[in-house]
């Protein structure tokens, strides 16, 4: 399994996925500093996978301050609003800081080992969590089929396996003959960098299509499914995720074909009643006027570069999650999964 994030007990290393898939480099992170700016080039991302970073983040600056003999729990609060500043729309980052900041606020003993034990559960359980995503997912999906996904919701966006090729992972090692349309996803392209690369290296079935080609093959009636990641999903099951996304979905509720949303339990955000109150990242304008450095628009045109779009929720077929799957309307079976899990921690504090 590709393995995105490393912790080495003093270091914490990334997999620079700005330079997939033709070169295959770790980033080392010292400091909080530079944990934030592999978030904020997006060397690491994929909600998951940037909450578990973050949350190692937050061990490196526990270490500093211990080091400089400085403050640690106004410390790390410093370094969680610059962790969480970084890519505010994926929920997964705030809720996995705000995890490690409950260890000092709880006077913990022995801060930095509860902190590292704790960064750890958070790496270990996403790895569980895309798993049963998988095994739920796989449910969904006939022994033959052609899935459309969009942007990179695998192992690269995770601590390991993935959300949405998480599905497809689970399909085919059940014996499922899965092949995958890939859409490119611009203008940062994970689809064709990452996702396109991700399934070769395990020997799955796929074809890189442009963004716009999608309704097309739909259409023609060659896609069986689609399956993408999230970001962050409202109380009400609208859900953010890389800009394209509502596009795929449009065109999937047109032509009658499922569209899945595979996402852990930490992506589900409650607090917010609907997509409208989902903080959208704009990010810099040469994501779209250059490629590879190369300029490749008008100079001076005005650019917006909104990285997320939200796809409302009655376009949804059903919410896969580590939990069960969730299905419309979500505000009620959202609420359902929540019980349950709440119930379940109630009985193990007892």
């Amino acid at each position: 399994m590709i393995e995105t994030i490393r912790w080495d007990g003093e270091c914490l290393w990334i997999l620079d996925q700005t330079k997939l898939p033709f070169q295959v480099v770790y980033r080392k992170c010292t400091d909080v500093l530079s944990t934030a700016d592999s978030i904020r080039s997006m060397q690491v991302r994929g909600a998951p996978a940037i909450g578990v970073t973050a949350a190692f983040g937050m061990v490196l600056a526990a270490r500093t301050a211990i080091e400089q003999k400085k403050e640690i729990v106004a410390s790390l609060k410093n370094a969680a609003d610059l962790l969480i500043g970084t890519r505010p729309t994926a929920v997964n980052l705030a809720w996995a800081v705000k995890t490690m900041l409950t260890v000092v606020e709880n006077k913990i003993e022995d801060v930095l080992a509860q902190l590292e034990n704790k960064a750890l559960e958070i790496y270990d359980a996403d790895i569980q969590s895309c798993k049963r995503i998988g095994k739920y997912g796989s449910s969904l999906l006939p022994a033959n089929a052609t899935v459309l996904t969009h942007c990179n919701a695998g192992a690269l966006a995770t601590a390991g396996y993935g959300t949405a090729l998480g599905v497809i992972r689970s399909a085919v090692e059940e014996g499922k003959h899965i092949r995958v349309f890939v859409d490119e996803t611009r203008p940062f392209l994970q689809g064709a960098r990452l996702t396109a690369w991700e399934l070769s290296q395990e020997n799955i079935e796929t074809i890189l299509i442009a963004d716009n080609m999608a309704a097309y093959f739909m259409s023609r009636n060659e896609i069986d499914a689609v399956v993408v990641g999230a970001d962050r999903i409202a109380a009400n099951g609208d859900t953010a995720n890389k800009i394209g996304t509502y596009s795929v979905a449009l065109a999937a509720k047109t032509h009658g074909i499922p569209f899945y949303v595979a996402a852990p339990w930490t992506t589900v955000d409650l607090g917010i009643s609907s997509g409208e109150y989902i903080p959208i990242e704009e990010r810099s304008p040469e994501e779209i006027s250059h490629l590879q450095g190369i300029p490749i628009a008008a100079p001076g045109v005005k650019i917006r570069n909104p990285a997320f779009d939200v796809t409302p929720a009655e376009y949804i077929t059903a919410i896969i999650t580590d939990f069960g799957i969730a299905e419309y309307p979500y505000n009620k079976s959202l609420k359902k999964i929540n019980d349950l899990i709440e119930t379940e921690l109630k009985k193990r504090c007892r």
